[in-house]
């Protein structure tokens, strides 16, 4: 083999004794790390969220070099579907609801600015909709229900989810579309009895609530859209398996991991 390639027999020797470099070896320990969360999140982390996942496990690794990885090595996310454009159907106007957002889905603190929506997945049974309430300080989905009709009930069911897990009693900004089902009396009566106040997007305009609508098209494009249900109770379990076994945890640990950087620079002498 060295007499055709051309190689002496010492060379050929001492290449193979050569210990591994130390940014081979490097290499080699991140694409491990970087393999298991892929095979973790069923092959749909692209490079910028496993930067971010690394990131969180305390990793000092830049996005180049995670993207370089995941290339050579034939790792990629679930690329996002594209649609054309399509225009909102219109809303009845609710004069008495502002929109109190106003875009800024930023929060300081938990329990201050939530979000809702709702959302339709097909199954071989038929329609099945989903409706989520979502804190934006964590990103965590705290209240959520499923229906095969979307109907105030479910709204309602999603809303008090997320209210049993309040650990303060301070007011909550809920913002939502000028949907039926957030518009109806019943459910706005229910937001003034949990001390809430009620924000609406403008007529026509899905940026309004963007967070929710983020949230949605993530996990029909990680999740949903690749896959058949044949029932909705199978939609259900695996919806359910997203939402609290894969998004939940992996938001608790972004922000747990920010907390403890910002604890530390407070800290600092």
């Amino acid at each position: 083999m060295c007499r055709c390639l051309g190689v002496s027999p010492s060379g050929y020797y001492d290449w193979v004794k050569r210990p591994i470099c130390p940014s081979k070896r490097e290499n080699q320990r991140l694409l491990t790390k970087i393999e298991a969360i892929h095979e973790d999140s069923r092959g749909i982390i692209g490079a910028p969220r496993m930067h971010e996942d690394l990131l969180a496990d305390g990793e000092s690794v830049s996005l180049n070099r995670v993207a370089r990885l995941m290339a050579l090595n034939g790792l990629q996310g679930w690329p996002r579907r594209k649609k054309r454009g399509m225009r909102a159907k219109a809303q009845l106007y609710a004069p008495d609801v502002e929109n109190h957002l106003n875009r800024d889905f930023s929060a300081q603190e938990p329990e201050t600015k939530w979000v809702t929506d709702i959302t339709e997945i097909k199954t071989d049974e038929g329609k099945l909709y989903l409706c989520v309430v979502m804190d934006l300080y964590y990103k965590v989905i705290l209240g959520w229900s499923m229906h095969h009709r979307q109907d105030r009930h479910m709204v309602i069911k999603a809303v008090e989810m997320a209210h049993w897990q309040r650990q303060h009693s301070g007011t909550v900004v809920l913002h939502s579309d000028r949907g039926s089902q957030f518009r109806s009396y019943v459910f706005q009566r229910f937001l003034k009895e949990k001390n809430m106040i009620s924000s609406m997007s403008a007529v026509g305009h899905c940026g309004d609530n963007a967070a929710c609508e983020g949230f949605f098209g993530m996990i029909k494009r990680e999740r949903i859209n690749r896959t058949r249900y044949p029932t909705r109770d199978s939609a259900k379990a695996d919806i359910f398996n997203y939402i609290e076994l894969f998004h939940n945890p992996r938001m608790r640990r972004r922000i747990a991991k920010q907390d403890l950087e910002i604890q530390s620079l407070l800290n600092r002498p």
